[in-house]
């Protein structure tokens, strides 16, 4: 795909780009794709993807308790269990409010380890990283944020994701599926939205505005983007998935930059 040459105009010391297709054919790639990058919060869906094969071992339920009083897991993945952005801290009761929350991660990470009687991120070696051959990725430290990959593994994910092996594809759906529908919050780096829709552990990208992807993405488009110059994005109606990873910290440059790469990603694949 030409279009991916687009990450030489950014300014930024090192990126790699993929997009892969609903069938797993990757349809292009530019830039190193085997250097390892800090995901940021791009660690956030294989964390969730992890703490979903756990809840189909029936390690865990998605509506037990877990978290802050009257919270679940299910309100850790959608960030709607009341805890603070980065700190275990109630600032409303679950269900209420879309507080987006490194610390929800934190607390479904621990929640999962002692369920599973091993490290989060062992765990999550063996039910995700391992099986899909991502072996140039680490989920180290914070499951919210501390993840390392390549834009090589997480094709692998991308792939994963949009056709499943390692899950029931009934359970993928209520990923990409809003959960607590209506409620609104602040998306990061981009403010306020009204509603600031989650799935599990995924972004849905529905009517948001401003947003990271493209003009052109459709309202299904799911995914998540790191602080750490980071992305993945799913468009289902577009049958494919486009990650993009850099070194350089998420800001002005990347608001500018992301959404027309998007677009012209998804215009090249219409053609």
């Amino acid at each position: 795909m030409r279009t991916l040459a687009q990450i030489e105009n950014w300014p930024v010391p090192t990126a790699a780009a993929a997009v892969v297709r609903a069938d797993g054919t990757v349809v292009g790639t530019h830039g190193p794709t085997a250097h390892r990058f800090a995901l940021a919060s791009v660690t956030k869906p294989l964390a969730a993807y992890a703490a979903l094969v756990a809840y189909e071992e029936g390690a865990i339920e998605l509506d037990e308790p877990a978290g802050p009083e009257g919270s679940t897991v299910r309100h850790l993945l959608a960030h709607t269990s009341g805890l603070a952005f980065d700190e275990h801290k109630v600032m409303a009761p679950a269900g209420t409010r879309r507080l987006y929350s490194n610390a929800g991660f934190e607390a479904l990470g621990d929640h999962i380890a002692k369920a599973a009687d091993m490290p989060f991120a062992e765990y999550a070696r063996q039910a995700v990283l391992e099986p899909l051959g991502m072996t140039g990725t680490t989920l180290d430290g914070s499951p919210a944020k501390d993840g390392v990959s390549t834009v090589d593994d997480l094709v692998r994910f991308a792939a994963e994701v949009q056709a499943p092996r390692l899950l029931d594809a009934r359970t993928v759906v209520e990923a990409m599926s809003v959960v607590h529908p209506g409620l609104s919050g602040i998306l990061p780096g981009y403010g306020h939205q009204k509603p600031n829709d989650w799935g599990l552990g995924f972004e849905i990208r529905d009517s948001k505005s401003p947003h990271w992807t493209g003009s052109s993405s459709s309202p299904r488009t799911f995914g998540h983007f790191g602080q750490a110059g980071t992305f993945l994005w799913i468009d289902p109606d577009a049958g494919a998935a486009c990650v993009a990873l850099a070194d350089r910290p998420f800001g002005p440059w990347a608001v500018e930059a992301w959404p027309p790469f998007t677009d012209a990603v998804l215009a090249e694949l219409k053609r």
